[in-house]
């Protein structure tokens, strides 16, 4: 019996929100990696303008994104793949897995070992970027965090307001971890202090219930260029062929 990619996608339990095409070009997305429009159009068998359609909506709903690629000869063209959210659409056992093997950890070492072993991970980071931004700007140092950030699955981003600079996660990567060792969480704000060589006061935490974890970052020394922190790359325009 032949299995269809509708019931392939039945069986990955994706939110009723991506089913249909919108899952379908999911499915594409995390099987291929990074695909053009184009080649989705061909791969699905949808119309060109089809295609953008739900790209710009799963674009909207943070679940993917896009980047540059060179593709053989002539210019770069506009390639799309999953974000970090949209990577967590799919089933990932991973976590259940690390939170068993911490819970052992703890049962046969004691708790202060998981602690100790999770703390060094961002010590190790930030002894490593401390020693890289010496003498740095805040800027300089804001976006050498956010990238660590988000290379670590956190989706973060910052912005300068009349208040100072917030640094907001929309995603935590180890969340699962948190809910049973808080403590890594305030390693993470000792992480943020060392690297920004800034006061970092948490205001809002996921644990607690809130959307989304922030923080109020105050250097000591001259202000953040104001900016929002994004994609410096224009989006495809609606209507462009981007394949």
């Amino acid at each position: 019996m032949i299995t269809t990619d509708a019931e392939r996608l039945h069986d990955l339990s994706l939110p009723a929100a991506y089913r249909g095409p919108r899952g379908q070009v999911l499915l594409a997305l995390k099987r291929a990696g990074s695909l053009t429009a184009r080649e989705l159009a061909t791969d699905l068998g949808l119309s060109a303008n089809a295609v953008r359609h739900h790209l710009k909506e799963l674009e909207h709903g943070g679940v993917i994104g896009y980047r540059r690629e060179q593709r053989g000869v002539g210019a770069p063209t506009y390639a799309w793949h999953l974000s970090t959210a949209g990577e967590a659409l799919f089933p990932q056992r991973y976590k259940e897995l690390i939170t068993e093997v911490l819970d052992r950890v703890a049962e046969q070492n004691g708790r202060a070992a998981v602690v100790a072993a999770l703390g060094n991970r961002f010590d190790e980071l930030s002894r490593r970027l401390v020693a890289e931004l010496a003498g740095a700007s805040p800027s300089r140092r804001m976006e050498v965090v956010m990238q660590a950030l988000r290379e670590g699955g956190f989706m973060a981003e910052w912005r300068e307001g009349d208040e100072g600079v917030r640094l907001t996660e929309h995603h935590c990567a180890i969340r699962a971890v948190a809910e049973r060792f808080p403590e890594v969480c305030e390693a993470e704000v000792r992480f943020l202090e060392a690297v920004l060589s800034a006061e970092v006061e948490r205001q809002s935490h996921m644990l607690t219930g809130c959307t989304s974890c922030e923080y109020r970052v105050e250097f000591a020394q001259l202000s953040v260029p104001r900016r929002a922190e994004g994609s410096s790359m224009p989006a495809p325009v609606a209507g462009e062929e981007r394949a």
